[in-house]
Order: structure tokens, then sequence, then C-alpha cells
């Protein structure tokens, strides 16, 4: 192998403090090793070395690989929450299959479509709390993330299901009751899956219901349950309207062959999880910079004033665009983009070997002075000038595995975003107003604020 002299291929020695540096301060740490030079490497406990890069001709490198040369890591921090059937983790023809049988799902007209269910399940979420007693109350205070994967749960699973039932007198009470019952799986689901047992493999054992492993084995069979059953339920009903399981129900592969029930569950499972938890915390970080930016907030308050009553007029805003594109700048969910390579291939001018995994460290990409003058500076007028390329801008991944669900999260986020803006007035916690910005943590598939993002409810 030889090396790039403005980089480091060889790992940390000591893996283990490295690791629990990273999930302290993942952002920082990546940021500390890429001074080493470009591509730096990166070891933690239980996972082989990676070669990282935050350039964006590394970035260009890395998203132009043949298709075939590379694969997802393995093993994979994220297979036990989404399995291996999952779309984040297949392979060659069958991940071309899937995500061309995915997109129309999640993206273009279907998208559209869904602007109204964002804002009712934005309405909703808000009407629901807002009893004497409730967290939406004027004078009561809000976790921001909660709120925002209560939001983001209700959109998802109009995504994935549609009605539960049609023309009956009793479709609500089953859409809520359902709705309830996969709020608190999916909530058990993501908070037994701790950062322990993601970051360290060796720790994924112990017998059925003890032990962390053990916790998260059973709430993961609980949220299977749930899904299994809409499943049949769908098949027993009938095509529905034209949601995620309609178009895995009637997939026909070219040897004619279905997906099982247990590639229906990964499949939903995934987008249950990462369709929701991922733009939680986005959504979570845009309401923490608006509303410590009192100016800023004046500015796109008094811009959605002027936007008709529509919720897709809304989220044109072009200061609401740019403050979603800031804040996935600044807080990209997904801070790493990682590939194996399936053969040698030369990549940041070294030479690799087969199962050598390389990534991109999309925190640091994001954080080049000579692309984003001030980088650490929350801007979001920075990005009403300029267009970005998949190069220099990469909250979603970039290249064929690009994350297939980045339209439908773009259009969540500003939609959110406006009907909270338009429909309730909040106080940022006086403490996150004036003390320094949380570090970003690794949490589940995404990161997520170290502490509570807090808010009163003043109007």
């Amino acid at each position: 192998m030889t090396t790039q002299r403005t980089g480091t291929t060889r790992p940390p020695r000591w893996s283990l403090p490295h690791g629990l540096a990273a999930a302290w301060d993942l952002d920082g740490y990546l940021r500390r090793r890429a001074r080493h030079g470009d591509p730096f490497a990166v070891g933690f406990p239980g996972f082989p070395p990676v070669l990282f890069t935050g350039t964006a001709e590394g970035a260009r490198e890395l998203f132009r690989i043949p298709v075939s040369l590379v694969r997802p890591p393995d093993p994979n921090p994220i297979e036990p929450m989404v399995g291996a059937a999952s779309l984040i983790l297949s392979t060659g023809a069958r991940h071309r299959t899937d995500r061309t049988l995915l997109a129309p799902a999640l993206h273009g007209a279907r998208t559209k479509e869904l602007a109204g269910v964002i804002r009712e399940a934005t309405l909703a979420e808000i009407e629901s709390g807002s009893g004497a007693t409730g967290p939406w109350r004027v004078g009561a205070t809000i976790d921001a993330l909660t709120a925002a994967r209560s939001i983001t749960q209700r959109v998802i699973l109009a995504t994935a299901f549609g009605p539960t039932a049609r023309d009956t007198p009793d479709a609500t009470r089953v859409r809520s009751e359902r709705a309830a019952e996969y709020a608190a799986a999916i909530g058990d689901f993501l908070t037994s899956f701790t950062t322990p047992l993601l970051a360290a493999p060796v720790l994924r054992r112990g017998p059925a219901g003890f032990g962390p492993w053990g916790r998260f084995v059973a709430a993961r069979a609980r949220l299977d349950r749930l899904i299994q059953r809409d499943i049949d339920r769908r098949r027993g009903d009938g095509p529905g309207d034209g949601g995620l399981l309609d178009l895995l129900l009637t997939t026909r592969y070219d040897d004619g062959g279905t997906l099982t029930d247990t590639e229906l569950r990964e499949q939903l499972r995934t987008l249950l999880v990462a369709g929701h938890e991922t733009t939680a915390t986005t959504l979570t970080w845009a309401l923490y910079h608006l509303h410590r930016e009192p100016g800023l907030l004046d500015r796109l308050t008094a811009e959605l004033a002027d936007a008709p009553d529509d919720p897709a007029e809304q989220a044109a805003s072009p200061l609401l665009a740019a403050l979603c594109q800031e804040t996935l700048r600044l807080h990209p969910p997904v801070p790493m983009v990682l590939r194996t390579l399936t053969e040698p291939w030369r990549w940041r001018g070294v030479d690799l070997a087969a199962g050598q995994t390389i990534g991109l460290a999309v925190g640091v990409l994001h954080s080049q002075p000579s692309t984003w003058p001030a980088p650490r500076l929350f801007h979001p007028d920075r990005f009403l000038d300029r267009k970005t390329t998949p190069s220099d801008y990469a909250p979603f991944g970039g290249g064929h595995r690009r994350c297939v669900g980045a339209t439908l999260a773009e259009h969540e986020l500003r939609i959110v975003l406006a009907t909270l803006l338009t429909t309730t007035r909040l106080r940022l916690d006086p403490a996150l107003a004036l003390g320094r910005r949380p570090r970003a943590v690794p949490r589940n598939l995404a990161t997520a604020p170290g502490r509570p993002i807090r808010f009163v409810r003043t109007a």
C-alpha cells in the first residue's frame, strides 16, 4: 500500500479511548482526526478501520466508484435495527430493483400529495397536547425532540400504510389507536438500542428479555408484530391508497419471486425508524437555531405570513429552504457515509485492497472554510445565492446509494416548520439561548443533541 503524503492510513493505536471520544462528540472527534490530513484513518472497537475523506475531491471520488466495486460495511452498526433485507444494506441488482420500487412512494407527485398529511400531522400533535395538562398548552414546557418524533411518526405511518380502513365509521379511532401503538413500540425500540450496542458488536448477546441485547430483541419483536399485523390486514382488505406497503405487496422480481414476510417487515421497519428519526433530529436542531436568532425568526415569520395558506406554497419559501439546508449542513443527521471495496481500488492517492472500508465524514466536508466561510457559524443566508453540488454538500449521502427518502425529508421539514411557526409562538430555554451549542452525539440511526432542547409555548 502506498500512502498519500498529506494523509494518514494508519488508524489510532488505542481504539477504545478513540471510540469513547467519538461517542462523546462525534463531529468534533472527526474534525480533529481530519487535521492529520486527507485521507485520515479511524478505528473503533469491534469494527474494521475506516479510511475517511472530508474534502469535496474525496467525496467526488467516493461517489463515482463503480457500483459493482462497493457494498455496505460488514459488520454494520445498524443491521440489528433495519435488518439484512433493508434497502440501506442490500447490494447489487437487488438494491437497484428495490430502490426503483421504493422511489415512487417517496418522490415527486407522492411527496406533493403528502403536503396536507404533513400539515395535519403537525396540527394534530399541537391540538392533542393543548388541553389543560397537555404539553402544548400555553405556558407549558415542550421537549422539542419528543414532539418532533411524534409528528414525524404520524407522517411516516401515513407514507407506509395509508389509511387503516376506508369508509367505516371507526376509521379515525382505528388510526388513532394504531398510531399510539406504533409510537410506544418505536420509542421502546429506539431507546433499547443504546450507544454501546451500536458501537460494540461484542455486546450483542445475552438471554432473551434480559440485559441490553435481550431488551432490544424483545422491543424489535414487539415492533415486528405490529408491522406483521398491518401486512396481514392489508392482504385481507386488498390494495389501499398506494402507500409503500401496497407497492411492496405487489412487487414481483424478474424471477417471479415476491418479498417474504421477513423482508417486508425489514423494509417497513427501515422506513418507520430511519424515515422519522433523522427528520425529527433535524427538526429539533432547526427550531433550536431559529429561536437563538430573533432577527432570523422575525424574517421567516414575516415571509410565511405573506405566503398563501397552502403547505406546498409555504414550503417554497426561500428563507425556509435556506434554514433547512443550513441546519442539515451544520448537523447532518447521519454524519458518515461508508462503503466497503469488493475489489482493489486506488482512492485518494492510496492503493487499497478488497475489503477496505472507506467513507466520507460529512461534518468535515461541511466545515471546509474554502467552501463554507465561517463554517461553525449558523448562517442560512449563505444558501440564498448559491447552488450546491453533491461533492460539497451531502447531508443525505451521494452516488447510487443517496438516501431514497431525501426529497420527502426536506419537504416534511419545511412544512412542519411552517405549520409550527404560523400556529404557535415558542421561547427557547434561556440556558440554551445564551449558552454553548449542545454537542451532537450518536443515537440509534442518527446523531442528536447531547442534551434536551426545550421550549415554552407563549402563544
